[in-house]
């Protein structure tokens, strides 16, 4: 490990340590344009020049230059500041004087630097040149005539984004960034471009000329547009949210946010419920919190319990989840899910259900076997991760689902339950692969457990991560990738079809509570931000139905009460992401209307049908809640829970898996509310299905 001095101070770091690394570990700041930690060095802005020796008697780029034994480095010299000061003026000569009307105006990489390390002015009179823009698509506004051609956002999507749309043109002072080809930029992380360009060239389109940093209030939470619970800033002015911004946490998202996380916040604030509804004479219509408490609890004191039924949707949080279960057990009612996308899947153990290796596990694998899910739409954040893998290690990939463009190569190996049971017994192929990895993994997504065979089929994913290694003392590589935020912490709070004493399923799942409802054999059925259904038709014309929610899409439509809940971004809660992490979303807005948080309705519901429920306060929930589920009060940790093996015949068919998600940009109510992801829709999918059409004609 060499040892170097920098500006008197010594340090020993690692071999192969830039110069700009060793600075910030002793907190020395050296300013820099095209450097990014995440990203491959270019070393073409020459911002980061330090004087070093022994060397040439000339400043050095320290992004590009690494540390070696008795090296001594000044970062603010003479000759540095002189060299800088050149660097700035330089960058400056084409650069317009923007900054009154620049969205990145306070939050600006060159304007900062600029100030600390510039001249306070120019000695150049010729004419500034002008750079056409470029139509990247409806979320990235660019004014390229503020370029610097740092070339950060061209690295960003050739080694993050898996997509080289982006490129440097031409030479000398006709350089410019832009498209090969006139088409937008295709990556469903897109706008982090906006996050890592250092200047105003990239700026957010739908956030143009809205607000100034200054003017928001900024508060940290957690992202439920996947289960992935990225972590992230939401900025607010008053009760409106502004802009979702991305906040580092290395072991998730890493700095990255996914566009439908960063751009569907407008949806929060369109076709929201506002107000209670009752149906009355076939039509719904608005009416007091008493009216709406008084008419649902009419309907439901004095129905047989075992005649109720109660679900829970993507979104929910752990403390509204807990609510709903205390309220249908007090009823009397065994009858609950989770899954109201009829998943199977067995839980005889918390690993059963749970991305055990970790997110950021990922990067140590050495073999990849994906079944049933398609990563780059279902968890972008993961498929990034994968992506980071293959390209630092090359790491082997095996698909057995549909085939979808992933970013990076991989082996298909079929389509079907039956080609994961061909593998397992197979001795050539991919399961060469499996079998000389030191720490290969499996990730088992939501079209595998969809899939009629679901509970065989995983089972058998079990079966083959015991088989080929998978499973070890300091590695479980068998990973279930959900779709759903609010699905793992229901499933850890046991929101499913309850047991008896003897151990016995006596209570319905989804499917159970369908046929139920459309024989006629429940009166009841409590719908908890449940909107990936038709619900009328899936629960028969004589089922009451309560809805509670925060937007009026499926699940509202055909309520006969609809009470108003809060959006993650409205209330404090729990959520665990797909890796079995307990985090905490944090309030920015205040719900819209006569809105509630979810399990205060319920608190409030419970005590008019005479089954009060014993909270009063969010702190008195959690109390109940840590009390009986201990394990979610470790807050920001990952699991190591124990694989639990399964011995049991598995039958699985031919019939293929399907895939989850279809258009990425309308998954849940919020995006599907949002105008910025229709326009995507427009921009990206049918646009792409319009060129397909036309070039099959």
């Amino acid at each position: 490990m060499p040892k170097l001095t920098i500006d008197g101070q010594e340090i020993e770091v690692e071999a192969g340590t830039s110069i700009i690394q060793a600075a910030e570990q002793l907190g020395i700041e050296i300013p820099r344009f095209c450097y990014h930690d995440k990203l491959s060095v270019p070393a073409n802005c020459r911002m980061c020049l330090v004087e070093v020796s022994p060397g040439p008697p000339k400043p050095q780029a320290s992004c590009a230059l690494a540390c070696t034994e008795g090296m001594e480095v000044k970062t603010d010299s003479d000759m540095v500041k002189k060299a800088r000061k050149g660097v700035m003026e330089f960058l400056l000569i084409n650069h317009p004087l923007d900054c009154p009307i620049c969205d990145q105006g306070g939050e600006c990489d060159l304007q900062d630097q600029a100030v600390a390390y510039g001249y306070d002015q120019s000695r150049y009179h010729e004419e500034k040149r002008s750079v056409k823009n470029k139509n990247l698509g409806p979320l990235i506004k660019t004014i390229m005539t503020r370029c610097i051609q740092c070339t950060r956002c061209v690295r960003f999507g050739e080694e993050i984004g898996g997509v080289t749309e982006l490129g440097l043109l031409n030479r000398g002072e006709d350089v410019e960034i832009g498209t090969f080809i006139e088409q937008a930029v295709s990556t469903e992380l897109s706008g982090n471009m906006i996050d890592i360009c250092p200047v105003g060239a990239l700026t957010s389109a739908p956030y143009e000329f809205k607000a100034r940093p200054w003017e928001l209030k900024k508060t940290e939470t957690i992202d439920v547009m996947d289960a992935v619970g990225s972590n992230i800033r939401v900025d607010t002015r008053g009760n409106e949210v502004m802009r979702v911004l991305p906040r580092l946490n290395e072991e998730i998202n890493e700095e990255w946010i996914s566009d439908k996380t960063r751009f569907a916040y407008d949806g929060l604030k369109r076709q929201r419920l506002d107000t209670p509804y009752i149906r009355k004479k076939g039509k719904l219509e608005a009416v007091s919190w008493d009216e709406a408490l008084e008419f649902t609890a009419g309907k439901l004191i004095g129905v047989d319990g075992k005649r109720f039924a109660a679900v829970t949707g993507d979104l929910v949080d752990v403390e509204s989840t807990i609510a709903l279960k205390d309220l249908t057990q007090a009823l009397g009612s065994p009858h609950m899910d989770c899954r109201q996308d009829g998943a199977k899947f067995d839980v005889d153990g918390r690993s059963d259900y749970l991305f055990n290796t970790g997110i950021a596990g990922i990067e140590e694998a050495d073999a990849i076997l994906l079944v049933g899910t398609d990563p780059r739409h279902e968890a972008p954040m993961i498929n990034a991760r994968i992506r980071k893998s293959w390209l630092q290690s090359k790491v082997p990939v095996g698909l057995i689902g549909t085939p979808v463009d992933l970013t990076y190569p991989y082996e298909h190996i079929g389509t079907t339950p039956d080609d994961l049971d061909r593998l397992s017994r197979a001795r050539k192929g991919f399961v060469e692969v499996l079998k000389k990895a030191k720490k290969p993994m499996i990730i088992v997504g939501t079209a595998a457990l969809r899939h009629e065979d679901g509970y065989d089929v995983h089972a058998l994913a079990k079966m083959v991560a015991e088989r080929f290694g998978m499973i070890q003392e300091d590695w479980n590589g068998f990973n279930v990738l959900h779709v759903a935020a609010g699905r793992t912490g229901a499933l850890d709070v046991n929101f499913l079809p309850q047991k008896n004493d003897k151990g016995k399923t006596i209570g319905y799942d989804i499917y159970d509570m369908v046929k139920a409802g459309r024989a006629g054999k429940l009166d009841a059925v409590y719908l908890l931000g449940v909107d990936e259904l038709d619900t009328r038709a899936a629960f028969g014309a004589d089922t009451f139905i309560i809805y509670q929610g925060h937007h009026g899409d499926n699940g509202a439509r055909h309520a006969d009460v609809i009470f108003p809940g809060a959006a993650y971004t409205e209330k404090d809660a729990l959520y665990v992401n797909t890796e079995g992490r307990v985090q905490m979303a944090r309030r920015a807005a205040f719900p819209v209307g006569e809105a509630k948080e979810d399990w205060s309705i319920l608190r409030i519901l419970s005590e008019r049908l005479n089954v009060t429920l014993p909270y009063n306060s969010l702190q008195e929930l959690r109390r109940r809640i840590f009390g009986e589920f201990p394990h979610l009060k470790a807050i920001d940790m990952k699991p190591n829970e124990d694989f639990v093996s399964v011995d049991k015949p598995v039958n699985v068919s031919t019939s293929p898996f399907g895939r989850v998600v279809y258009n990425f940009y309308q998954t849940d109510v919020i995006s599907r509310a949002s105008v910025t992801m229709a326009e995507c829709v427009e921009a990206f999918i049918r646009s792409k299905e319009q060129d397909a059409l036309e070039a099959a004609e």
